[in-house]
């Protein structure tokens, strides 16, 4: 790289870790591999509504993906002997790249102060890079290159899973349910299985094993579904290591999404626990081929705590999906309104609160011989659902006249859930954990309850439906229900409380699978 000017890379900044110790000295001649975003072509076309326009897979990538002219000049300007960086990877459709080189040559070309620490992540303490503060990039590539991830890697995410409380465990066993049984009580349209979609799985640790797969679908009478492992930036799918960690997200998925459509091929996608490696197994899934109906995500964590330029990207790769006709189903959270901040001020969690995301809220269910008797929002011993308003996202034209409160500054935002579904622990799905039999709930089981119904609701229309919301939102006014889902009218997650029509405890509401099926049908 010639001797050049540096300006800073917008959105780069890294706030602080609450807690951390340092970790011993970092290894400068380590080789890490970074990925890049670098800009589009042109903005993704929009409906009237506000949702991206479906587009061809080859559509996006050439008119709206990045100028192969762009990451030549941006491997022209990084990559030189003098450097040592070499690119490695080039996509121009996806918009990335990927850069390799030392920790000490990649802290130099982007301004970085890394050191070696040790947090609290997901399962316990993790070591890994740390940085605050902003990155620089060559002037030259200003404008070009719009993210550099990787150099901090922090574990980005939580799953929103959770067990039933430790007061009630029995209790929750004696009403818990399987994922057919909840299936049912919504309606999920009849004569569907999912067959002929696909839907992707992210998962950001933890694994699964055959014989789980095997032994569970036998036990509920279903032929066991197609299931494959995908890895992504070397993450693998390694099974039987935490029964009582990411071992039980993963498998949650994957049973819900199996028992409710098991005609549906799944693809998980296994990504270490960073804001690279989510960004880098969303974009993996959303462009796969055959292009998935949906996508689950069950990993999040307040919109805070990411870095803009890390929103943005994943932000954006979810609305590739959109325009590619996928529907991207995202856990609301569990920690209610706070969302688990310590500031005492209401959060929404991220990515659910991307406006190209199906944001999905929890509920408490109570069934009695199959039927709902009761469906109230979440907010127990246990947890809470997730859900409110973004400090970060405008709120979407389909959304604008649902009621969204406003912020407490006084302006506007996208408001999260979209939609809802039996989450609490204590009324939990009855899934299979490396052998164990267990009760398991949290919004991690209504994204991949979401994105199973979304296989079916394709099935039967014969088409994906990309960015739903603008279907089930229109024609929406406040406080009145839309046809399609069922209005869940009590209870709160901390700031917000339900009521008649949108809330941000439980959005539109539950599946009402026969009215939904007509909805998206006629749209």
């Amino acid at each position: 790289m010639t001797d050049a000017s540096f300006v800073p890379l917008t959105g780069s900044e890294r706030g602080p870790l609450a807690s951390f110790e340092p970790a011993g000295t970092l290894d400068g001649t380590e080789q890490l591999e970074l990925t890049l975003l670098t800009r589009r072509m042109a903005e993704l076309p929009r409906t009237a509504a506000g949702a991206p326009a479906r587009v061809s897979r080859d559509q996006l990538g050439q008119q709206f993906g990045s100028d192969p002219a762009d990451q030549a000049l941006v491997a022209e300007i990084l990559a030189s002997p003098s450097t040592g960086i070499e690119v490695v990877g080039r996509d121009p459709a996806t918009r990335r790249m990927v850069i390799s080189g030392t920790v000490n040559a990649l802290s130099e070309v982007f301004g970085a102060s890394l050191s070696q620490v040790t947090s609290q992540g997901p399962s316990g303490p993790v070591t890994h890079r740390y940085r605050t503060g902003g990155l620089v990039i060559p002037a030259e590539l200003d404008g070009i290159v719009v993210a550099v991830l990787g150099l901090d890697n922090r574990p980005q995410a939580r799953p929103q899973i959770r067990r039933p409380a430790a007061s009630a465990p029995a209790a929750a066993a004696a009403v818990s349910y399987t994922p057919p049984q909840v299936a049912a009580a919504y309606q999920f349209p009849a004569g569907t299985d999912g067959t002929g979609q696909t839907v992707g799985i992210v998962e950001l640790g933890g694994g699964f094993g055959q014989s789980d797969l095997t032994t569970y679908f036998g036990g509920l009478g279903i032929t066991t579904p197609s299931v494959t492992a995908v890895s992504v930036d070397g993450a693998q799918n390694v099974a039987g290591q935490d029964p009582n960690g990411a071992d039980g997200e993963v498998l949650l998925d994957i049973e819900v999404v199996g028992s409710v459509a098991p005609g549906a091929t799944q693809l998980v996608y296994f990504a270490p626990n960073t804001d690279q490696g989510f960004v880098d197994a969303v974009t993996t899934a959303v462009h796969a081929t055959p292009t998935p109906a949906a996508v689950s995500i069950s990993w999040g964590q307040s919109e805070d705590s990411w870095t803009a330029q890390a929103r943005t990207s994943l932000d954006q790769a979810i609305a590739d999906g959109a325009a590619l006709g996928v529907t991207v189903c995202v856990a609301a959270g569990d920690n209610g309104s706070g969302d688990g901040a310590s500031d005492g001020n209401s959060h929404a969690d991220f990515p659910a609160s991307s406006p190209h995301a199906l944001g999905c809220g929890g509920t408490t269910l109570q069934l009695t011989s199959g039927a709902v008797s009761s469906e109230t929002v979440w907010n127990d011993a246990s947890g809470a659902g997730g859900g409110g308003v973004s400090d970060v996202f405008a709120q979407p034209t389909w959304q604008a006249t649902a009621g969204v409160p406003a912020l407490a500054s006084g302006g506007t935002g996208r408001g999260v859930p979209d939609v809802a579904g039996n989450a609490d622990p204590d009324t939990g799905y009855q899934v299979l954990i490396d052998g164990q039999s267990t009760v398991i709930g949290g919004t991690s089981a209504v994204a991949p309850l979401w994105a199973a119904l979304i296989c079916r609701l394709a099935q039967a229309a014969g088409h994906s439906f990309g960015l739903i919301q603008q279907t089930l939102y229109a024609g929406i006014t406040p406080g009145q229900p839309v046809t399609g889902l069922r209005d869940i009218t009590s209870g709160s997650n901390g700031t917000y409380s339900a009521g008649p029509g949108w809330d941000a405890c439980t959005g539109l509401g539950v599946p009402d699978g026969p009215a939904l099926l007509t909805k998206v049908e006629g749209a």
